[in-house]
């Protein structure tokens, strides 16, 4: 087995994002790390207009700590970047869209960022180093690619139109 350049920086990019993105989902589920958990991220979830907020909330953090270890491990890769598509989509339109770009006025900068790695990593594929290559199903390229953005997108937009659907109701409320 050659080991290249290739290995170690894709090995790079792949753990901390996905570590960082499992201590994100730890946050809504479990409130590690100064999070909410699922009651406080719930109110949350429910103040963006999202329906059922704890039970959004715990499926947020069940995606973030799902794809981020999937990611992290390079395991089931294209279907990981996909979540993390998805969650990171929802983030963006509901929460950070009306701040902007910048991440330090609360802005999409961040969880753009890890959408677009996420997709990148699709394409390239996990690497070496990674539960994909050892199991011999690594899956990459520009079809994978842009079927994981696709997934993603699309499991976002299911998503965010329950979220439309339950503004529309608040509105119709007042």
């Amino acid at each position: 087995m050659k080991v290249t350049a290739e290995d170690f920086g894709v090995l790079l990019l792949r753990v901390p994002m996905g570590l960082l993105l499992m201590g994100h989902g730890a946050q809504k589920l479990f409130g590690w790390f100064g999070g909410g958990g699922p009651d406080k991220t719930g109110e949350m979830m429910t103040a963006l207009g999202y329906p059922e907020g704890k039970l959004v909330a715990l499926a947020a953090g069940l995606g973030e700590l799902g794809s981020g270890a999937g990611i992290a491990l390079g395991a089931a890769t294209p279907l990981s970047s996909a979540g993390l598509v998805a969650t990171m989509t929802n983030a963006v339109v509901s929460a950070h869209l009306p701040q902007g770009l910048w991440a330090q006025h609360g802005g999409f900068e961040y969880p753009l960022v890890l959408g677009v790695a996420a997709t990148a990593l699709a394409v390239h594929g996990p690497g070496t180093f990674s539960v994909d290559a050892a199991l011999g199903c690594e899956r990459k390229g520009l079809a994978v690619g842009l079927g994981a953005l696709t997934l993603g997108l699309v499991a976002a937009a299911a998503v965010l139109a329950l979220r439309r659907e339950n503004d529309e109701d608040i509105e119709g409320a007042q």
